[in-house]
């Protein structure tokens, strides 16, 4: 399976739209479809967009010779056609005025064009866009000056194109990579273009799975451009950008920016260079042993002064990163100083303003003193409203006459009490007599018992027992407590 093939059946397995019923109308020239069938025709406009932000984004458009490829931007020529040619469909006839159409909608934007224009990629300007004009009123006037012929062409229009989608993507990548960076310092938000690509450059992944395929230096250069003109998140000024924050009143890169950004990036290549020579170390120090081992007195001379060599220039390498971690710091700090300096002119100036609308202690002081006097004034007039009205219930009342009531009122409740209080004690004494009384009667009984010789225990059911019973009740019905 060739190049091409092998091209062609990546889309068809990862491009929706590129399923293999549909490959002979993707690969005809479906131009005329755009009055005949619209529909149809913006299907197949809107898959090979896809198709193309893809194949760009997953580095396998090719790249123009001796350069690496491109993840955000499109190569368009002879070579794009040649990769997408299909031994059974050939070569996609209408892919020129697929490019056509991304330029005109802005989904696709010449390189420099995108890295030189002032204004944002986002802006819109009056008057409409080639297409809607061509099909409108002023359609016969674009014929004659060519525009609409262009815009029909099927030629492929051959230069370096901007995939928005993929910068757009790329942004949001950015975006979510530095956000811890909005609370560091000045001196952490502030990178050389070199220095962030190298550290960088693994965290954007605009494909998964795409093993290798890291942003150029072209790339790099558009997603700043976007994020500084268009989004407004950087300062960039084409070698060195610093990361914005909300309070951040600066415009521009100064050249501290520009200082603070080499010095990060000398100490991360003093840094590098440091592992590499003590790894350096490490080997001849290896061979050296080695070459004393096999009593090669030359090889074993040889990798002790390489060494030696080797140590001193680490030693060099560590002096000069502590002197400029030692500067770094002391940038920081400064910098933190600055921001606490203008932190306090502004508090500064609010405590002024506030104070001015205070109107200045003197002012305080009337205020306070009037307040004062008028909640004095009140409690005054209080006092006096509340005199007059005991003055006034005490001369419609009569207080003797009021007191006599009470205490009438009084006596009487108390009548009442002990009333209660005796009715309650003559119940509680005929309880007690009937209490008595019922004892009275029992002892009689018990006695009149005893007299009579006590009452013989008969069993139930006999005839000797019922007689006997029915004396018994006959006597005890006979019997009353007077009787002797």
């Amino acid at each position: 399976m060739n190049n091409q093939q092998s091209l062609v059946d990546y889309l068809v397995q990862h491009e929706p739209s590129f399923r293999k019923a549909r490959l002979p109308a993707l690969y005809s020239d479906f131009t005329t479809l755009r009055t005949l069938n619209p529909d149809g025709y913006q299907a197949n406009i809107s898959a090979w967009r896809s198709a193309l932000a893809h194949l760009a984004r997953s580095g396998l458009a090719p790249a123009p010779k001796g350069s690496t490829p491109n993840l955000l931007v499109l190569n368009s020529d002879e070579s794009l056609l040649r990769a997408l040619e299909s031994k059974k469909y050939g070569r996609p006839l209408a892919l020129g005025t697929v490019i056509r159409e991304a330029l005109a909608s802005k989904d696709l934007v010449p390189l420099h064009d995108f890295l030189t224009s002032p204004t944002s990629i986002y802006y819109q300007p009056w008057l409409p866009s080639p297409w809607a004009v061509a099909g409108g009123v002023a359609g016969w006037a674009l014929k004659q000056l060519g525009v609409a012929d262009w815009l029909r062409g099927n030629g492929l229009p051959k230069g370096q194109y901007v995939v928005v989608a993929n910068v757009q993507e790329a942004g949001k990548q950015f975006a979510a990579t530095t956000a811890s960076a909005l609370t560091d310092s000045r001196f952490e938000r502030t990178w050389s273009k070199a220095h962030f690509l190298h550290t960088y450059n693994e965290q954007v992944k605009l494909e998964q799975g795409s093993e290798g395929k890291l942003l150029s230096e072209t790339d790099l250069d558009v997603l700043l451009v976007f994020l500084s003109r268009d989004k407004d998140l950087i300062l960039y000024d084409g070698s060195t950008f610093k990361i914005k924050t909300p309070s951040d009143e600066q415009q521009s890169i100064t050249p501290e920016d520009t200082t603070v950004a080499s010095i990060k990036e000398l100490i991360s290549s003093l840094t590098h260079q440091t592992h590499a020579l003590a790894g350096r170390i490490t080997e001849l120090d290896k061979a050296a042993r080695q070459a004393v081992q096999s009593n090669n007195r030359i090889a074993a001379l040889a990798a002790l002064k390489q060494k030696k060599l080797a140590e001193q220039s680490l030693e060099g390498r560590y002096a000069s990163l502590t002197q400029l971690e030692a500067v770094a710091s002391q940038i920081q700090q400064a910098s933190d100083s600055v921001a606490m300096m203008k932190i306090m002119e502004t508090s500064s100036k609010v405590l002024e303003s506030l104070n001015e609308q205070v109107g200045g202690v003197d002012r305080v002081e009337n205020l306070t003193s009037k307040l004062r006097e008028q909640m004095a004034e009140v409690d005054e007039v209080n006092t006096i409203l509340a005199e007059a009205g005991t003055t006034a219930a005490g001369g419609l009342v009569d207080e003797e006459e009021i007191d006599e009531e009470l205490e009438e009122m009084l006596a009487e409740q108390e009548k009442e009490k002990q009333a209660k209080e005796e009715k309650e004690e003559e119940e509680r004494e005929r309880d007690r007599e009937r209490e008595r009384e019922q004892e009275r009667e029992a002892e009689e009984l018990r006695r009149r018992l005893e007299a009579i010789g006590g009452v013989p225990v008969v069993e139930p059911g006999t005839t000797a027992g019922s007689k006997r019973e029915r004396e018994m009740e006959r006597l005890m019905k006979g019997m009353s407590i007077d009787d002797e």
